[in-house]
């Protein structure tokens, strides 16, 4: 007879929010009930109200990378909450030092650069409740990209590295395609095929799913099959 499977130690909630409907996620220890808000786009009451009916005190802000859709409301949540900001990689100042300049442009005035009281760099653990998540710095789409990697829950908030079924745009400024593939193949393939993940937008997915099938990614689209 098998034994059950143990509890996973974190849950997660994710939230579209600004109108690029970014994953915005909230996860949090299912032991302390503390929580993280990872890339606080914008909706910052929204997010607040979520915290409010899950019973969630927020202990951390967590940000992948600096654009505009993921780190918006960064700004205003710290001021309400006064929890430290850690993320993203150093490399992504320039990008937050936009922001105000991209909120305006995108109808989204509310949106402020801010300082993260941690930069994080690869290899760095970030702790949340009784909860560890390594940090993976994924450059490519931004330079300064960062990936959370819980290893007990089998879990990853990738941020715009890597989509169901796509990867990240690296047209914008010290964006490098070669570095993003690199990064998917070289740091996130090894974590292993049954980790699941929460992408920058749309659906989640699972790093094997995307070996299989994802038309840039996949092992045999790598391999010039």
């Amino acid at each position: 007879m098998n034994a059950p499977a143990p509890p996973l130690p974190i849950r997660a909630l994710i939230a579209p929010v600004t109108p690029l409907q970014q994953n915005c996620t909230i996860v949090w220890c299912a032991r302390t009930r503390k929580a993280a808000i990872i890339d606080p786009g914008g909706e910052v009451p929204r997010l607040m109200a979520a915290l409010k009916e899950h019973d969630l005190t927020l202990e951390k802000i967590w940000i992948t990378h600096g654009h505009l859709d993921h780190a918006g409301g960064t700004a205003a949540l710290k001021d309400l909450t006064g929890v430290p900001i850690e993320g993203p990689h150093p490399d992504d100042a320039f990008w937050i030092d936009q922001i105000d300049a991209s909120g305006a442009k995108w109808g989204m005035p509310e949106a402020k650069g801010f300082t993260p009281d941690r930069w994080l760099h690869d290899g760095d653990v970030v702790t949340l409740g009784e909860t560890a998540f390594e940090v993976i710095h994924c450059p490519g789409h931004t330079p300064g990209h960062i990936v959370f990697f819980n290893r007990a829950a089998r879990f990853a908030q990738v941020g715009d590295v890597l989509f169901q079924g796509s990867i990240g745009r690296t047209d914008f400024p010290r964006g490098n395609y070669q570095d993003l593939i690199d990064a998917i193949t070289g740091k996130l393939w090894p974590l292993g095929d049954d980790v699941r993940f929460v992408p920058g937008h749309g659906p989640m997915s699972t790093f094997g799913q995307e070996r299989l099938t994802n038309p840039f990614v996949a092992d045999a689209v790598l391999a010039g099959e």
